[in-house]
C-alpha cells in the first residue's frame, strides 16, 4: 500500500494559525503529516528539491498554503507528479484575493487544487479524499466523518423547527 503522508508547506511562520486546520484535519484521520517553512521566492532551491523528492520520501499529496504572491503551490507543482493542493493565505492588502488568483491561475500542464482563501480545513479534507481512493481506512473515516455532519445539520434542523412551531 501507499504511503499516507502528507507535507503541509508553508510560505511563512505566520501562516501556521491558518494552516493548523489542516494539520488538525489531517490528525483526525489519522495521516502522518510533516510540516515546513519554504518560500517560493526566499528559498527557491529548498522548495524545488522537496517537492522532486516528495514521492521518494513517502509523500502521497503536498498541501502549499502562501499568500500575496502566493506562487509556492504552482512551484512544488512544478516539480513533482503528487497532488498538490494549494491554501490561500489571506493577507492585509487584497483580503487574500491576490494570493487566490496566484494560486488558482496555474498554466496548462501544471494543476494545483485551490481550496478558498484561508481554507485549511477542506485543504485537509480534501488530502484524505485523496488518500482516501486507495486506504480504506481512511475512507471509512471519511464516510464517519459526513455522517457526523449530517446529524449535527439535522439537530439544528430539530431546534429551529421546534422554535416555530
Amino acid at each position: 500500500m501507499a504511503e499516507r503522508k502528507v507535507a503541509v508547506v508553508m510560505g511563512s511562520d505566520s501562516d501556521l494559525p491558518t494552516v493548523q486546520g489542516a494539520i488538525d484535519t489531517l490528525k483526525e484521520f489519522g495521516i502522518a503529516t510533516e510540516v515546513h517553512v519554504m518560500s517560493a521566492h526566499r528559498t527557491p532551491k529548498q522548495a524545488c528539491e522537496f517537492a522532486a523528492a516528495a514521492r521518494e520520501n513517502g509523500f502521497a499529496v503536498i498541501i502549499a498554503a502562501a499568500g500575496k504572491a502566493a506562487h509556492l503551490a504552482g512551484v512544488l507543482a512544478a516539480h513533482t507528479t503528487l497532488p498538490v493542493i494549494g491554501i490561500p493565505i489571506k493577507s492585509s492588502t487584497l483580503d487574500g484575493l491576490d494570493a487566490l488568483l496566484a494560486t488558482v491561475q496555474m498554466p496548462g500542464g501544471i494543476p494545483v487544487a485551490t481550496v478558498a482563501i484561508d481554507g485549511a480545513q477542506n485543504a485537509g479534507l480534501l488530502a484524505a479524499q485523496i488518500i482516501g481512493v486507495y486506504d480504506a481506512e481512511v475512507a471509512y473515516k471519511l464516510g464517519i466523518h459526513k455522517l457526523e455532519m449530517e446529524k449535527k445539520v439535522m439537530e439544528k434542523d430539530a431546534k429551529i423547527q421546534e422554535m416555530f412551531k
